[in-house]
């Protein structure tokens, strides 16, 4: 009986040690995440902004929009959801097809019918085919959403959009993005697909981040 109480008496003070560790978190930087070189921490006050950096010619992006879409819907009210276009650094010349489908997002935005043609724009490209880069092309798939087809690309050619996409490119140079979909969270982790495991598994890797900067403000 000696013998099992002093065993005992070994036993509980490990046991209150391994209690009183901190227990792992879900996901650990360099892991499942990374934090972004040389940018800002994230603020202490606002919003948590969250940063989805797309393409509408990728096909990762096309199936990870009714995943983001349904995500979006559960945000708390001090986060907010923006989206970013990409262009890669060896496609960043204004012709080039990246450049134009950046201009797409933001004259439709600048037009007041994002939500109505950013699902469309992926379908025409995923679905139909369309490259989206000519003028008629683009002209007839907006006319095809009963909407004026000859506005929108001239409007692709304002000073507002055209200053737009050059901050999504000063951005993306910023962050050093090279894949998408990524998402950028607080402007200072980056998460990835390939990094987090999976597309289901970036949403809860950013809810863990959103919850973090939270905690450390």
């Amino acid at each position: 009986m000696r013998f099992l109480i002093a065993i005992l008496g070994l036993a509980l003070p490990m046991l209150a040690c391994a209690a009183d560790e901190p227990a792992k978190p879900a996901y650990e930087e360099g892991k499942h995440y990374t934090v972004l070189d040389g940018q800002p921490k994230p603020s202490k006050t606002g919003k948590i902004e969250v940063t989805e950096m797309f393409w509408y010619g990728c096909g990762h992006c096309y199936m990870f929009e009714p995943l983001l879409e349904e995500w979006k819907k559960t945000l708390a009210e001090d986060v907010v959801m923006v989206r970013s276009p990409a262009m890669w650094q060896q496609r960043r010349n204004p012709p080039d097809a990246m450049w134009t489908h950046a201009k797409l997002y933001y004259t439709a935005s600048a037009l007041g019918q994002l939500d109505k043609l950013h699902p469309v724009f992926f379908e025409a490209m995923h679905k139909l085919n369309k490259r989206l880069v000519s003028t008629d092309e683009i002209a007839a798939v907006v006319t095809a959403q009963g909407l004026d087809g000859e506005t929108f690309v001239k409007t692709m050619d304002s000073f507002a959009v055209n200053a737009q996409v050059t901050q999504a490119d000063s951005r993306q140079r910023a962050y050093k993005v090279t894949g998408t979909p990524e998402l950028v969270v607080g402007g200072y982790y980056h998460v990835s697909a390939s990094k987090a495991g999976s597309q289901e598994e970036m949403l809860k890797v950013a809810d863990f981040l959103i919850d973090k900067i939270r905690k450390d403000r």
